[in-house]
């Protein structure tokens, strides 16, 4: 399993529970039902549509509740048997787990496991598990079962009597209990040649050949239509040749290019269409003596020259005599993604972000935000600096990136409101370096603040509006007070961040002066302090009555426009909007 699980309650009941279970996998995050459990990793609102959600990513998860519930949620979602996350309901007290779904994916190994941390035997069903202590049909990372429905006939038969031999080398079937005859007519065979048909084999791929592109290929894949070499799809070309050498495609372990190319598009989409990572190394010369120097580099056995390809191909191919891991095989290009966190509460985290988070190596931010983004899995490293170094941080995480690894930069709110965005782009620009241009960029929103309190007010950023930094740390106050001019005259809702702080704190006076002159004392002003954070306030009061000594550098502050008004909630509180229409009705 790649992906830790998803450990889901809906009640403090089961918290106990479900943090050991927690215990078991590194990097697994408890989801709570907010409202319910105040300490949650990860906090949902509604769980048929967050189980779903986690289904449909391919999230493995063990829900703390009845199993009838998780199967009515995810029962929408059930399709391809092949295709499914492991599922399994574990009940509150711990004392029964029951896989539900995900049998290929190894979800009785996951039941096995829970089992043995909580002292309970697992509630397995799964008949071939039961016969011969493993599932024959989800082999170990690494390999690959060439074809299900021929698998799943071929243990049918092996339950009903049939004995089998095995071929090649399988040792993760040392110890199961299947029924062994040397002479048998079935066989598993454990090939990276492709299976010819024949129902009498269950074929399991070891991924142990690697395929190299050279700088001829590269030119010809980017000059020709998107993705093709001489008219024919790069990946296609690259099926012919495992086809005329016998070889399977699900045993190809990796693509390798040249280090130059890691920008390139046709060799990403190659790759994608083909279902294997893309490696890159710095090695000169033609594909061979890339994929030979790589092997090399690797401590691999195998026979790069076994299958010699022609020169003007600019492909070559490698066997090993056993599974390649693609880590070893030069580097991968680095990824650099920037994310917002939200306002600081869990479920306000976009799943893009959560996403991201999961499979970074490294996170880089405000130390402040690097704790928001936990919990971190074991593993992962933390680089977290002063709030006033961003470009230095920024700059950090390119080279982290440059060397192949997966960075997350960390911000509050959305990371291209006044966060770490522009900066990680500013440093870009500025750097002559071709590796940090390689790097993969992503910048992926998230909810912030100015939103996050909007939206706990009601809706007073309903029509037009502007957000204004009051920080003059890197731009001169007179442009401050000129854009506040110039949006208070034109009756805008104004969105304030970095209302004051202690080394400044006569702005925010100065700023109510300049809005003031251009708005009645009536205005409806919002003030938010730690929305989506633990002690959070959101009070509304008026233009008039606003003193600086409510707000602090916490604080977000929104001023209404001229048509901004309010109403009674039901709760005692007041609603806060700005209708869509302008004028009056």
């Amino acid at each position: 399993m790649t992906t830790p699980p998803a450990i889901v309650i809906l009640g403090p009941g089961a918290l106990a529970t479900a943090r050991r279970v927690q215990a078991v996998w590194p990097g697994a995050q408890v989801h709570g039902l907010a409202g319910r459990i105040e300490n949650a990793d990860v906090g949902f609102r509604e769980l048929g549509a967050h189980l779903r959600e986690l289904y449909a990513r391919g999230t493995p998860i063990v829900a703390l509740c009845a199993a009838g519930i998780v199967i009515r949620c995810v029962a929408p979602l059930l399709d391809d048997k092949g295709a499914e996350p492991p599922v399994l309901a574990l009940a509150e007290d711990g004392s029964a787990v029951v896989p539900l779904l995900g049998g290929l994916a190894g979800v009785n190994v996951m039941a096995r496991e829970i089992g043995v941390a909580l002292g309970i035997a697992p509630a397995i069903t799964t008949s071939g598990e039961l016969r011969f202590g493993t599932c024959v049909l989800n082999p170990p990372p690494g390999y690959a079962l060439a074809n299900l429905e021929q698998g799943k006939r071929f243990v049918s038969d092996l339950l009903a009597g049939a004995g089998t031999r095995i071929e090649g080398h399988a040792p993760w079937l040392d110890e199961a209990g299947l029924p062994r005859d040397a002479s048998a007519p079935r066989a598993i065979r454990v090939s990276p040649l492709a299976w010819d048909g024949s129902t009498d084999a269950l074929v399991i791929h070891p991924r142990s050949v690697v395929v190299a592109v050279d700088e001829t290929a590269c030119d010809k894949a980017q000059d020709s239509a998107p993705n093709t070499q001489d008219g024919q799809p790069l990946a296609a070309r690259i099926r012919a040749m495992l086809r005329a050498h016998g070889l399977a495609p699900l045993a190809l372990a990796a693509m390798l290019a040249p280090s130059g190319r890691m920008s390139d598009r046709a060799l990403r989409e190659s790759a994608a269409e083909l279902g294997v990572p893309l490696r890159f190394t710095d090695a000169p010369g033609p594909a061979r003596a890339r994929l030979e120097a790589a092997f090399r580099g690797a401590g691999h056995p195998g026979h790069p020259a076994e299958f010699p390809a022609s020169d003007d191909a600019g492909l070559a191919l490698a066997v090993a005599s056993a599974p390649v891991d693609p880590d070893t095989l030069g580097r991968a290009r680095g990824k650099l993604t920037v994310i917002g966190l939200g306002p600081g509460r869990a479920d306000l985290m976009t799943p893009a972000a959560r996403a991201a988070l999961d499979e970074a190596t490294d996170v880089v931010g405000y130390a402040t935000y690097v704790e928001m983004a936990g919990p971190l899995r074991a593993g992962q490293a933390r680089h977290a600096t002063d709030n006033r170094e961003e470009l230095q941080r920024a700059r950090h995480a390119f080279e982290l990136a440059s060397t192949g690894r997966r960075v997350v930069v960390v911000s509050s709110g959305d990371p291209g409101v006044f966060a770490m965005a522009a900066a990680v782009l500013e440093a870009l620009e500025a750097a002559d370096d071709a590796r940090w241009h390689a790097v993969e960029l992503a910048i992926v929103p998230g909810v912030s603040a100015a939103l996050a309190t909007a939206a706990q007010a009601g809706a007073p950023l309903g029509h037009d509006f502007c957000m204004l930094s009051l920080s003059d740390n890197l731009k001169p106050w007179a442009v401050v007070e000129q854009r506040l001019a110039h949006a208070a005259q034109a009756d805008l809702v104004m969105a304030f961040y970095n209302p004051l702080s202690r080394a400044r704190p006569w702005q925010l006076e100065r700023a109510l002066e300049i809005v003031r002159a251009h708005r009645s004392d009536d205005a409806r002003v919002v003030l938010g302090r730690d929305i989506g954070r633990p002690g959070a306030t959101l009070t509304t009061t008026t233009l008039g009555a606003l003193r600086p000594a409510d707000v602090d550098m916490r604080t977000m502050v929104i001023v209404g426009s001229s048509t901004t008004r309010g109403f009674a909630r039901a709760d005692g509180g007041e609603w806060i909007y700005t209708p869509r229409w302008y004028g009056k009705q």
